[in-house]
């Protein structure tokens, strides 16, 4: 069966391991939009290779680079944020949202508004905006496939599965690079090292995300937004090898695990493909090379973001919001230099704190709360 898909921040980690998943599946699936932030140059270069019916590059200064080289190309160029949302509003049989950050919600909405499954990897899109894209995928009986590595072994583990009979989700993650370094020199901790993860390959927010944790306490909001688990019934625990993906423990006490390479390509390709498990030629794992496989409860003393997630999932309403604006651009201002390690926690908490709570917000109102919270964490003085 083949599948029209469009690809937003192709340009990026997911984005190119999306296109290198759809050139080895072949003709049957076939690419008809892209989108990037910037990378003018990565963006035509695609354009040329797959032949999308359109693209769109956000940054304004970067659109002249992508409609020189496409001028004369059958390829339509759209640009801005305007264009972004067009694109993601566009028919297609499968868009995947591999754009960072608080910026990926509105083009989720606006995808699952317009009929399309979503494969989703911008996980800030359900926890900024959770009960209004459930709403929406309600309305229009769309589905999300999702493609973080720990929701998509969720997903799999569930398959012929009822929820009734699920005691929990277990999410893994591997402590990133400062699982064992001590918590008195965390305030010395410099981007280069934050940036260094043991196990992944990914963007930089989201790498430090990980060196914060604060990447397992989105993905417990998203968990609860993706599968209906309650907050108590979803826990993390520390796996430094990445090899288990994630874990459903069922009410007899059974455990279902997905394991795999760390390899991000895996969990696209399923989101793609679903339900079949196509052949691929990327390295499988080999569990005679990986036979030391470890796990640990999460520090919360050495990882605070950790509750501060939990804290804003059980408080609902505008929390989780503010939690994921004030974590994403408190990470842009330690990657400045601006505020150190420690601090990023220290304005999640402060911003969640102090900001204007909504019980039940719609779209204008988490976007009046984005923009408050950015506005907040930029001024605030640690």
């Amino acid at each position: 069966m083949s599948k029209t898909i469009t690809i937003l921040g192709s340009t990026g980690s997911i984005g190119k391991n999306a296109i290198d998943v759809v050139e080895a599946l072949g003709n049957e699936y076939q690419v008809e939009y892209l989108s990037a932030y910037s990378n003018a140059e990565k963006l035509a270069e695609q354009a040329l290779l797959i032949r999308p019916k359109a693209v769109c590059i956000v940054n304004e200064d970067s659109a002249i680079d992508v409609k020189s080289v496409l001028q004369n190309e059958s390829i339509d160029v759209l640009t801005g944020r305007a264009g972004l949302l067009e694109i993601a509003s566009q028919e297609v049989d499968v868009l995947l949202n591999g754009l960072v950050g608080s910026a990926g919600m509105e083009p989720t909405l606006k995808a699952i508004e317009a009929g399309n499954d979503v494969a989703l990897s911008n996980k800030e899109s359900l926890v900024m905006a959770g009960q209004l894209i459930n709403i929406a995928k309600t309305k229009t009986g769309t589905e999300i496939f999702p493609v973080d590595s720990e929701h998509s072994a969720i997903w799999q583990c569930l398959s012929g599965e009822s929820m009734e009979d699920v005691s929990k989700l277990i999410l893994t993650g591997s402590g990133g690079p400062f699982r064992e370094r001590d918590v008195n020199s965390f305030s010395d901790i410099a981007p280069d090292e934050a940036l260094n993860h043991p196990n992944w390959d990914m963007g930089k927010k989201i790498t430090i995300d990980s060196a914060t944790m604060m990447n397992k306490g989105l993905e417990v909001i998203e968990a609860h937004w993706l599968f209906g688990t309650k907050p108590d019934d979803i826990e993390i625990i520390i796996h430094p090898q990445s090899i288990i993906h994630s874990m459903v423990e069922f009410s007899d006490g059974s455990v279902k695990a997905q394991l795999g390479v760390p390899d991000m390509k895996i969990p696209i390709q399923y989101a793609f493909t679903y339900p079949r498990h196509n052949p691929s030629d990327w390295e499988s794992l080999d569990l005679l090379k990986n036979s030391e496989l470890t796990f640990q409860p999460p520090d919360n003393t050495r990882f605070p973001c950790i509750q501060l997630a939990y804290a804003a999932l059980r408080k609902g309403g505008t929390a989780s919001a503010v939690l994921n604006v004030a974590n994403e651009h408190a990470v842009y201002r330690f990657l400045d230099g601006s505020i150190s390690f420690t601090d990023i926690p220290k304005i999640v908490e402060s911003a969640c704190d102090s900001h204007d709570f909504h019980n039940n917000p719609n779209l204008d109102i988490i976007l009046q709360i984005e923009s408050w919270t950015k506005e907040f964490v930029v001024n605030f003085r640690p």
